[in-house]
């Protein structure tokens, strides 16, 4: 029986041992299919999609400045660069220049002569008298003026006043053959003795469009404006300051009706320069 056993056994150990040389087959085989797995699951691994990674933002560059050098000055512009610069105290003081220079103009500049009184107003006045005397005084249809005529023929203003007032148809109607000065350089005036040209009455009692203190400032302006009457001579400077001057107390009676030119010289007798009669109706002219 054991004998049959151990013949079993060694049939069987022969049946099952398996050559050597099969063995190592089996291991080169297993070796390769190892690498072949390998390699497999690394090409599988490659077509597995890869897992995206978040954007990382990028950082800001910071743009440095190119180096640019500088080209070297031309003898024209460095001498410019060394120049003196004016101080930035002096710009104020320089940009003052021009308004200095308008006030400085300004200063120099002659001023305009302010007319006022009775001068003042008998300048407007006498644009209704220029047709007939020309606007300087120099004639036309009207006697002349200028140049000292107006002074030749009445040397007292209130003469003049009178006649203006009344006009000279008035005179011829009163017989009065002569007016102003009878002792007139060259002969005395006489009423419509210049071109037949009558002088109209200015006068209100005559149907005249001027007042009395009109009247004053027209004859003022002609004398001292046109004919050219100095107020600070000694021959004129009393006539003016007692009529024409803009202080005149007997012009600002005319104006306001304090006085009239039928009653000025007893209104006014206490001046020093005492007015002479002037009167609203023709009259002889008042004695040299």
């Amino acid at each position: 029986m054991i004998l049959i056993q151990r013949s079993i056994s060694s049939i069987v150990h022969r049946v099952t041992e398996i050559p050597e040389h099969l063995l190592k087959r089996s291991r080169d085989r297993k070796s390769g299919d190892s690498a072949s797995s390998g390699e497999s699951a690394g090409s599988s691994g490659d077509n597995v999609p890869a897992v995206q990674k978040a954007a990382v933002p990028a950082k800001s560059v910071k743009n440095e400045p190119s180096v640019v050098v500088a080209k070297p000055d031309t003898p024209r512009v460095a001498a410019a660069k060394s120049r003196k610069k004016i101080p930035f105290w002096a710009m104020a003081t320089l940009s003052l220049l021009p308004l200095w220079a308008f006030l400085y103009a300004y200063a120099v500049k002659p001023q305009a002569k302010v007319v006022e009184g009775p001068l003042a107003i008998g300048s407007e006045v006498y644009g209704g008298c220029a047709g007939c005397h020309g606007a300087a005084g120099q004639g036309g249809a009207g006697r002349i003026l200028h140049q000292g005529e107006v002074l030749k023929t009445f040397p007292h203003i209130e003469d003049m006043l009178n006649f203006v007032y009344t006009g000279s148809q008035a005179y011829v109607s009163a017989g009065i053959k002569q007016y102003g000065n009878l002792e007139r350089e060259g002969g005395a005036h006489a009423p419509l003795s210049y071109n037949g040209n009558a002088m109209p009455q200015q006068g209100e009692t005559y149907g005249g469009g001027l007042s009395q203190a009109e009247i004053l400032g027209v004859v003022c302006h002609a004398r001292y404006g046109v004919s050219g009457a100095d107020q600070k001579s000694e021959q004129w400077a009393k006539e003016y300051e007692t009529w024409c001057s803009p202080e005149s107390e007997i012009f600002k009676a005319l104006e306001t009706g304090g006085t009239s030119f039928d009653t000025v010289s007893k209104d006014f007798s206490m001046l020093k320069e005492k007015p002479n009669e002037v009167g609203t109706k023709p009259r002889a002219s008042t004695a040299n």
